[in-house]
């Protein structure tokens, strides 16, 4: 792969604008677009292009990268009118970066070979600080070939890089972590909820577990926010959701039972009832909380 590259990226939200970032300050040319252009801003003014819209930005790149909100976002922004697959040009690398369904990875992953082009679902773990430190995981589905193409593109944002296996393997992959996230984010707020219960210092207590059998990414990094009221997301409470969903959808057609993420669902409903989808994942700890 040259050294230097034309790189569209669609959607310079939370993650995305520090993602881009570190491909710009590697020196590849960088065409971006984003529902709101103001969160483009600190790309554009150290010298993005902007596009008015996703197919636009990528009808003149060799690589092009999504990382959006919802699937429906990733149909549209693929596969509709004047969409990316319409417009790039042939023998581009298409990487979809946001966590959607893998039903819908190897949709895009068959229309694009229908037009000459190459697609991975690659989407990742990290949140904003994974982001900002370029230390994401990163969990890529499809070709073998895009893969170690799309290798030193990958290697500037994130630490740990995996090709799990063709068109849809690195969605199945993220539905795996996040399963796991969904019930590990109920077990540190629980127990840290219980310690509160029973007169401790919670503060305290999250020192003395969080480097245990107990402790966690989670718990070391998100429960004191809680613990400040600091709400703010690294990862939103309506994202959260949208891949619980996913993974509920994805359990139900592999025919298995996963009764810990039904739960953690369940309270996530209870937190965006409450009118906080807005809100960082840690807003959990709000309703054991009682805030």
């Amino acid at each position: 792969m040259s050294a230097s590259l034309s790189i569209a990226f669609i959607g310079t939200g939370v993650m995305g604008r520090s993602m881009a970032g570190h491909l710009q300050k590697a020196g590849h040319a960088l065409h971006v677009h984003n529902r709101t252009r103001e969160k483009a801003q600190a790309l554009l003014d150290a010298g993005a292009r902007w596009h008015d819209s996703a197919g636009s930005a990528a009808a003149g790149a060799d690589i092009v990268i999504t990382i959006v909100g919802f699937p429906q976002d990733v149909e549209s922004t693929y596969l509709g009118k004047d969409g990316i697959i319409e417009r790039a040009r042939p023998g581009a690398l298409l990487i979809d970066m946001t966590t959607s369904s893998p039903v819908l990875a190897r949709r895009i992953a068959e229309a694009a070979a229908g037009r000459g082009l190459a697609a991975l679902d690659a989407p990742v773990s990290g949140g904003d600080l994974g982001a900002r430190d370029a230390r994401l995981a990163i969990m890529v589905g499809g070709d073998a070939s895009a893969f170690a193409r799309a290798k030193p593109i990958f290697e500037l944002m994130g630490k740990t890089i995996n090709h799990l296996g063709g068109p849809g393997a690195g969605q199945h992959c993220k539905m795996a972590n996040q399963i796991a996230l969904a019930v590990g984010m109920v077990a540190w707020c629980e127990g840290l909820a219980y310690a509160k219960a029973a007169g401790l210092p919670v503060d305290l207590v999250h020192a003395t577990i969080s480097g245990g059998a107990a402790g966690s990414w989670v718990m070391t990094n998100l429960a004191p926010k809680a613990f400040a009221e600091n709400y703010a997301p690294g990862f939103y409470v309506k994202h959260f959701l949208k891949d619980m969903r996913i993974a509920l959808e994805s359990a139900a057609e592999l025919k298995i039972e996963l009764p810990g993420l039904v739960l953690a669902k369940q309270l996530y409903d209870r937190v965006e009832a409450q009118g906080w989808s807005e809100c960082g994942t840690q807003a959990l700890y709000r309703l054991y909380a009682g805030r």
